[in-house]
C-alpha cells in the first residue's frame, strides 16, 4: 500500500509542480492571457504572480522526485508546498477562476496521499 500511496502522491505533486510552472510561465510571458482588471484584496502584479508560481512549481517538483525516492523529509516538505501552492491558488482565483480550482483540487489530493503515507506505521 506505501508503495502505491506513495507512488500516487508523488505523481500528483509533479503534475502540480508543472501545472505551476507552466501556470507562472503564462503569467510572466504573456501578462494579457490572465483577466486583470479586477480589484481585490490579495491584488499584484501578474508578473508578480507569475514568479511566485514557478518558485513553487520549482519547488515542488524536487519534492515529488523525493517523495517518488520514499525520502520522509519530502512528504513533510511536500504537505507544505502543497498547503503553499493552495494558498497561491486561492489568491490567484479572480485572474483564472477555473484553472485555479482544479489545481486546488489536485493540491488537496496530494496532502490526502502524503498524510496517508506519514500515518502508516513503519514496515520492517
Amino acid at each position: 500500500m506505501a508503495l502505491t500511496t506513495s507512488g500516487f502522491a508523488g505523481t500528483m505533486l509533479i503534475m502540480v509542480a508543472l501545472f505551476q510552472i507552466l501556470q507562472g510561465i503564462a503569467a510572466v510571458a504573456a501578462n494579457t492571457v490572465y483577466l486583470t482588471g479586477v480589484e481585490y484584496v490579495y491584488q499584484l502584479d501578474v508578473t508578480t504572480w507569475g514568479w511566485v508560481h514557478i518558485v513553487v512549481g520549482a519547488i515542488a517538483l524536487a519534492t515529488g522526485i523525493g517523495v517518488l525516492a520514499s525520502r520522509t523529509w519530502a512528504y513533510m516538505v511536500g504537505i507544505v508546498l502543497a498547503v503553499v501552492a493552495s494558498i497561491t491558488n486561492f489568491a490567484f482565483l479572480p485572474y483564472y477562476p477555473i484553472w485555479s480550482i482544479v489545481v486546488l483540487a489536485f493540491n488537496v489530493a496530494v496532502i490526502w496521499a502524503l498524510c496517508t503515507l506519514l500515518a502508516e506505521p513503519e514496515r520492517t
